[in-house]
């Protein structure tokens, strides 16, 4: 089986090249992220493997369709890049539903402490060795209360994390995890709630078109005064504007960004010899209470491990089977259709 894969990183390909081997899958390693102007590599290829700042719109689908590619190998959790509803009865595809849950939850909450610490400028200071402490003063994380939007496997993860330095938990998700409120330290209550009374907002839902733009200005001006936001999952999840002005009023205490709605030009790429054009972006680095990386969250030996395995075992079961546990077709098509290897 020969596979195109797209937006490769150095990173990638030893856990890629191994399971790989290992299952008779040969990937052909392109740098350049998949767009409609790119497909045309795909061409001799049983299938397609892209990331998450890949465009798989109804363009690129129709030219990967006429190539004879049917399958598409995600190598992440989220679709959002992907026309769904297009791709159904054209295009499988598959995703790695989860890699390590712990990768994300941990940076989320590497993030905050690095952010309410003031360790990035402390680190900053003491490489010219200033050693004051002006500026630097912090505040306890035991008794804060946390608000995460997402209890999924991440969600529940950096619940567990925050529940280890002693805050209370305000949790919302459109569909709630079962046994995880317990009435007192962790609560499932509405969004307006939420924002409310949360003294840090942290993110990992998907991105919908309900979740589009969560934090918005309508959003923020329910928070309380200083409001700590982090967002380790859709950059598209926050308004990045609406931020910004947050920020400016004061409303927003401090940001901490792994992913931004306009990343798909910029991040995975030294861009550090270019001019940044995205003015919003620059704006927002620019603030001494805002720490952007560059979605990095699932960046582990153990996540690139897990996603590696997964990606491979996706495509050999579909090849073997014509079906695959993790297509995302249930979603949008006939699920029992999708149950016996029938999708279209």
């Amino acid at each position: 089986m020969k596979v195109a894969f797209f937006d490769a990183k150095p990173y990638d390909k030893p856990s890629f090249d191994r399971y790989g081997a290992e299952n008779s899958i040969e990937f052909k390693y392109f740098e350049t992220k998949l767009n409609e102007d790119t497909a045309e590599l795909a061409n001799g290829y049983d299938a397609v493997c892209a990331f998450v700042n890949d465009t798989v719109d109804a363009k690129v689908i129709d030219k990967l369709c006429g190539m004879g590619i049917k399958v598409l190998a995600l190598r992440c959790a989220g679709f959002n890049n992907v026309d769904m509803k297009y791709a159904y009865g054209k295009l499988h595809v598959l995703r790695v539903p989860a890699y390590s849950p712990y990768a994300v939850a941990e940076h989320a909450m590497a993030l905050l402490l690095t952010s309410i610490r003031r360790i990035h400028k402390a680190y900053i200071r003491s490489r010219d060795f200033n050693f004051s402490l002006s500026g630097l003063t912090g505040f306890d994380l035991h008794g804060k209360t946390v608000g995460v939007i997402g209890t999924g496997r991440i969600g529940r993860v950096f619940i567990d994390i925050c529940r280890g330095f002693g805050m209370k938990v305000l949790a919302y998700d459109k569909f709630p995890a079962q046994g995880l409120d317990n009435g007192d330290t962790v609560r499932y209550v509405g969004t307006d709630e939420l924002f409310a009374n949360s003294d840090i907002i942290s993110l990992h839902c998907p991105l919908t078109e309900e979740t589009y733009h969560i934090v918005s200005e309508e959003s923020l001006q329910k928070c309380k005064k200083g409001v700590v936001l982090i967002n380790t999952s859709r950059g598209a999840l926050v308004d990045a504007e609406a931020l910004l002005n947050g920020i400016k009023s004061r409303k927003v205490g401090a940001a901490c960004l792994d992913v931004y709605e306009e990343e798909s030009n910029l991040f995975f790429e030294d861009n550090s010899g270019h001019i940044l054009e995205d003015d919003t972006l620059a704006r927002l680095i620019s603030m001494p209470n805002v720490i952007v990386t560059s979605h990095q969250a699932f960046l582990t030996e153990e996540a690139l491990e897990n996603i590696a395995e997964t990606t491979v075992l996706n495509l050999v079961e579909f090849f073997n089977k014509n079906q695959c546990e993790n297509e995302l077709c249930y979603r949008f098509g006939n699920t029992e259709d999708c149950k016996n290897g029938k999708c279209f």
